[in-house]
């Protein structure tokens, strides 16, 4: 994780090379110092959407132009998206810090200005040797002039870092990160912000009857965890915890249900994003002390085909006891969920969100733009839950989750199957894990956007962290 500063500096210019302005149009250009030459170059630029740099060689000025006709979610990403081009200008100018200017009537959108700066500048280095040169890094944001609260200055900071880490460990080679090593990255993850971890391993998930979890790591030399993670302040809103479950496949063959490795197998670190998101949720949670009752479980495994591995036709006992027959191995992270959900339902939970990069089918109907969704939990928490999405562009399709689909994994032999039909692959998914839960509860397939193989905007290549701005805000709709 870069170690990158978000501060706040009362001085009206705090002495940065680089130094950022929002505005709202060139009609505003008379809130900024320039000389005529410089208005000039502006208003002879031809494009509104493009930042205006001007080198003063003492200084370089950055101007964006912000678009106030758009609504409140998409004006912000707006300003993100510009922050974001800030970042490749700072990144080839090779400057390291900013001030950006805040004014009264400003704030929000250079808060998500800063936003897109600070998450477009993302890099992960860890394995370049010295030989490939010392990369760019953002050490240090300013906010200058009128007064900006402490605390949103501090709660974007974590923000980034919750990303960050989200980022880090998806990107992460499986060869570095085992489901053993995953689960002590999350114990660190607690030390550091002051969650409680408790980590379970094969004897004890074996003893509470994790079928599913048990089933998937048969083929594995590595052996099986389950990391809960505990959040619960004093001043708790809820007295039933919010439950976050995530899917903690650290690497995905298929199985003996062999994955193609181009475009497919050979992205399969990232499997276990879901388990990362909620990760970093609790991780801010602590952080920012927010006051809710919050509990993460994470099952985490690897899923290869070696001489024990489960395979198609065979049969398994989940942990709430129904039995499950297996035609696909590649389907394990519904199987590795059920046994989550179906634990989670021993919290007396208000409510329970799984994250998982679950199906394809996902990925095809909504693309990278966005997270399906599905589930029970009624009409106030997905409408809060879409607002949120919007809020932070972490968009949310709900897909309907009708008596009919449960047709489509009826099992001859069992009491279900693990795969449905090729068509509505996304919802089957969906409700496969409906029978192991009896509570409201949330699904979400990051299955899209988890994982990119082309920059989009201040979302990098590779592991996005996506879900997790997007579980934040919803959770501080809740405080």
């Amino acid at each position: 994780m870069p170690d990158m500063k978000i501060e706040i500096n009362k001085k009206t210019q705090y002495g940065s090379y680089a130094k950022g302005w929002l505005i709202q149009d060139r009609k505003s250009l008379g809130e900024l110092v320039l000389s005529s030459e410089e208005m000039s170059y502006i208003t002879r630029q031809p494009d509104e959407n493009q930042p205006v740099v001007l080198n003063r060689y003492t200084e370089l000025i950055l101007i964006v132009f912000s678009d106030l006709s758009k609504e409140d979610g998409a004006f912000q990403e707006h300003c993100r998206k510009k922050g974001n081009e800030i970042a490749a200008i700072l990144r080839k100018e090779n400057i390291n810090q900013i001030d950006l200017t805040v004014n009264s009537e400003n704030i929000k959108g250079i808060i998500a200005l800063a936003e897109g700066l600070s998450l477009g500048s993302y890099q992960f280095n860890k394995y370049r040797s010295v030989a490939s040169g010392t990369p760019w890094s953002l050490t240090q944001i300013n906010f200058v002039g009128e007064p900006i609260l402490q605390s949103q200055v501090n709660e974007l900071s974590v923000l980034v870092q919750a990303v960050f880490i989200a980022r880090d460990l998806v990107n992460e080679p499986a060869s570095h990160l085992n489901s053993v090593k995953l689960s002590e990255c999350f114990v660190a993850l607690g030390a550091s912000s002051g969650f409680e971890s408790d980590i379970y391993h094969k004897d004890k998930i074996k003893a509470l009857g994790m079928g599913g979890l048990i089933a998937v790591n048969q083929g594995s030399i590595d052996p099986p965890t389950f990391s809960v993670l505990t959040w619960k302040p004093a001043n708790a809103k809820n007295l039933k915890p919010i439950i976050l479950v995530g899917k903690g496949v650290v690497y995905d063959t298929g199985g003996l249900s062999l994955k193609p490795t181009k475009d497919s197998m050979d992205y399969m670190k990232c499997d276990m994003a879901g388990g990362a998101v909620v990760a970093a949720v609790l991780y801010f949670a602590a952080k920012c002390n927010l006051p809710l009752n919050l509990i993460a479980l994470i099952p985490a495994t690897d899923n290869r085909p070696d001489g024990n591995a489960y395979a198609p036709g065979d049969v398994i006992v989940m942990h709430n006891g129904k039995s499950v027959e297996v035609l696909n191995t590649d389907a394990e992270g519904r199987l590795i969920l059920a046994d989550a959900l179906s634990l989670a339902k021993e919290y007396d939970p208000e409510l329970v969100i799984d994250v998982a990069t679950l199906t394809g089918s996902a990925s095809m109907a909504i693309g990278h733009q966005g997270i399906v969704a599905m589930g029970n939990a009624g009409e106030s928490l997905f409408g809060s839950l879409k607002k949120s999405g919007e809020n932070t562009w972490e968009r949310i399709v709900e897909f309907p989750l009708w008596d009919e689909y449960g047709e489509l994994i009826k099992s001859d032999i069992a009491d279900m199957k693990n795969v449905g039909s090729r068509e509505a692959g996304a919802i089957t998914a969906g409700k496969f894990l409906e029978n192991f839960v009896d509570y409201k509860w949330i699904h979400l397939d990051i299955a899209g956007p988890a994982f990119l193989n082309a920059p989009d905007h201040y979302r990098p290549k590779g592991g996005t962290a996506s879900g997790v701005r997007l579980l934040i805000d919803f959770l501080k709709q809740l405080i």
